[in-house]
C-alpha cells in the first residue's frame, strides 16, 4: 500500500530546528529532510490511525528526535547510513503488540533518537504549549 501525497507530513530543516508537537497530525507517513538542523517530531500524542508509521529521511549533519510510545518496534534495516550516522534508542525495547516504526532512506554524518514513554512525556512537559495535551492524553488514558 502506497501513501498518497495528502498522506504524507512533509519537515523541511535546513539550517534551523523544527519542533512538531502536542497533536499536530493524523498522517502516518512522514518525509523528513534536513541539512544542519534539527527536528523534534512527536509521535506520542498525535492519534494516528492503528498500523506502521513510516519516516523517510533525507538527513545530512541533522538531528532528529521521534517521541514514541513505549513498546514501539523500530526496523532501520532500510536505513542507509554515510559517515558517522547512528540511531540511538537507549530507552526501550519494543514489544510484540507494539507499532512498528519504520526507517528508511539516508542519514549523513546525522542522527536519529528514539525517545519512549517517560523520556518522551518528560521532554512534552518541557514544552509549554503541549502540556495541557500531554494532562488531556493522560486522563484518556492514551499515555
Amino acid at each position: 500500500m502506497t501513501a498518497t501525497t495528502t498522506d504524507i507530513e512533509q519537515i523541511r530543516a535546513h539550517h534551523r530546528s523544527i519542533r512538531k508537537l502536542g497533536a499536530w497530525t493524523t498522517a502516518s507517513h512522514f518525509d523528513i529532510r534536513a541539512s544542519r538542523g534539527s527536528v523534534v517530531l512527536d509521535l506520542l500524542l498525535p492519534e494516528l490511525e492503528p498500523g506502521e508509521i513510516t519516516v523517510e529521511l533525507d538527513i545530512d549533519h541533522s538531528t532528529v528526535v521521534l517521541l514514541v510510545p513505549d513498546g514501539t518496534n523500530v526496523d532501520d534495516d532500510e536505513l542507509r547510513r554515510v559517515g558517522r550516522g547512528r540511531v540511538k534508542d537507549w530507552t526501550g525495547t519494543g514489544s510484540a503488540e507494539g507499532r512498528t516504526l519504520r526507517l528508511s532512506g539516508e542519514m549523513r554524518n546525522a542522527e536519529v533518537r528514539i525517545h519512549r514513554g517517560g523520556i518522551a512525556i518528560l521532554r512534552l512537559l518541557l514544552s509549554r504549549s503541549s502540556r495541557p495535551e500531554v494532562r488531556r492524553a493522560r486522563r484518556q488514558g492514551r499515555i
